[in-house]
């Protein structure tokens, strides 16, 4: 089953909260007969558009294309959470890949929301850009680590932007007694997804790419890219599809597996009831709640994984028993949008960079960090296309095992695996 139609109509975007206040743009037409360019990208995302404009301000033709509509997939339905760093952290990083390399992904992890917020900037983006990102612990023992490594980050990479706090303070700033501490992050930050993507799609086409939606591709090579009704002859090309890579290339589909996570907006609550600033959080569970506030008081909540190719038919009920577990007080309170997407995974986590033949570049699998992280991708793979391969390369060597299980096992087996540890999660382990 082709996960881009699995679960959503041809074309559309999904019923969710940022589709509803944001204001599309003009559809792209569809890519009809042959045309020629510098560099085919695949993808209407945030690494594919990154890539594109990136690319085209570098004096490339660019043809990029998307089989629905730009902004279509997790970078228009995702949480909006800007963090800083790696998907690892540090420590486990310099254990990985050794010290040196370690502190050239720090550097990468960095810039990423640098980047975004200076293509903010610069395009004029109106997508709601605040800092701060809470990263809450359930537990103390989790708490204690966590503050070890804000000192960690501190020694070790003069990081000064994030603060351990307490379990009183934290009540400070989210109005829920379920957490023993965490770390607050001022060089992190959330923004409206969608309106983020529509906005790079905008500076991309006025960079001079030519952008075709609802352009499925067929299959994807260096010299040759190809749709239903159309063709693109290009030296070379640009994988940016994620978790709807399917079969386009076995290298890159080898080491990610595609998940499905849920969003849910309520209502418009009074002043506090949820988060008590404009900040985002993440906390400490295997699956990852996370949540913020919007301009007019709804609480965007995410929450709940499923490792199917279907969505479930109940979202809101799925999303509801975390977002009541975190906020008692909110459990009973009405949502009004609920909606699903794919994104992908990798095996440690970090996200997968690979030229696998000579013209064909990819990223993909930023593990639910990919705000950042995909934008800088699109603009490390333009990079290193043109020759300066020095980011692209520091994050292409981090190990990237593939998922157990070949092509038929690879899916249930991983899906188990997670299923236990989601269980731990419901059990309170």
């Amino acid at each position: 089953m082709n996960l881009l139609y699995a679960n959503d109509r041809q074309g559309r975007y999904p019923d969710s909260w940022y589709a509803g206040v944001t204001p599309p743009l003009e559809p792209f037409l569809e890519l009809k007969g042959e045309v020629q360019a510098d560099i085919c990208v695949v993808g209407g995302g945030y690494t594919g558009l990154s890539a594109a404009l990136h690319l085209a301000r570098a004096g490339h033709q660019v043809v990029l294309l998307e089989a629905h509509r730009v902004g279509f997939g997790a970078s228009g339905r995702n949480g909006g959470q800007v963090l800083g760093g790696q998907r690892l952290d540090q420590i486990a990083l310099e254990r990985m890949v050794g010290r040196e390399d370690a502190r050239k992904l720090w550097e990468i992890g960095l810039n990423t929301v640098t980047l975004v917020r200076d293509l903010v900037a610069e395009g004029g983006i109106d997508c709601d850009l605040h800092p701060g990102a809470l990263y809450a612990d359930w537990h103390a023992s989790d708490a204690r680590e966590a503050a070890d490594y804000v000192d960690y980050l501190s020694e070790w990479y003069g990081y000064d932007q994030a603060r351990a706090v307490g379990a009183e303070e934290i009540h400070d700033l989210v109005n829920t007694e379920v957490y023993a501490g965490g770390v607050l992050d001022m060089g992190s930050g959330h923004l409206n997804p969608l309106a983020y993507a529509l906005g790079l799609a905008r500076m991309a086409t006025e960079a001079g790419v030519m952008i075709h939606e609802n352009s499925l591709v067929h299959s994807a090579a260096p010299g040759l890219v190809t749709t239903r009704h159309g063709r693109v002859k290009a030296p070379h090309v640009v994988l940016a599809c994620n978790g709807y890579l399917g079969r386009l290339n076995a290298y890159a589909a080898a080491r990610i597996m595609p998940i499905n996570n849920f969003i849910v907006a309520t209502e418009p609550l009074p002043e506090g009831a949820a988060l008590k600033s404009r900040i985002c959080v993440s906390d400490s569970r295997f699956v990852v709640n996370y949540y913020r506030t919007t301009p007019d008081n709804r609480l965007l909540f995410g929450g709940g994984e499923t490792y199917s190719n279907r969505f479930p038919k109940d979202i809101a009920g799925l999303v509801r028993k975390p977002l009541a577990q975190t906020f008692p007080h909110l459990g009973d309170i009405p949502i009004t949008h609920a909606w699903g997407g794919t994104l992908a995974i990798s095996m440690n986590r970090m996200p997968v960079f690979a030229a696998p033949e000579p013209g064909l570049s990819t990223a993909s699998g930023y593990s639910g960090q990919g705000v950042a992280m995909a934008t800088m991708a699109g603009k490390l793979i333009a990079q290193a296309i043109d020759g300066d391969t020095e980011g692209f390369n520091a994050m292409a060597r981090v190990p990237s095992p593939k998922i157990p299980g070949g092509a038929l096992l690879r899916w249930p087996m991983m899906a188990l695996a997670m299923s236990w540890f989601a269980l731990r999660d419901r059990l309170g382990v």
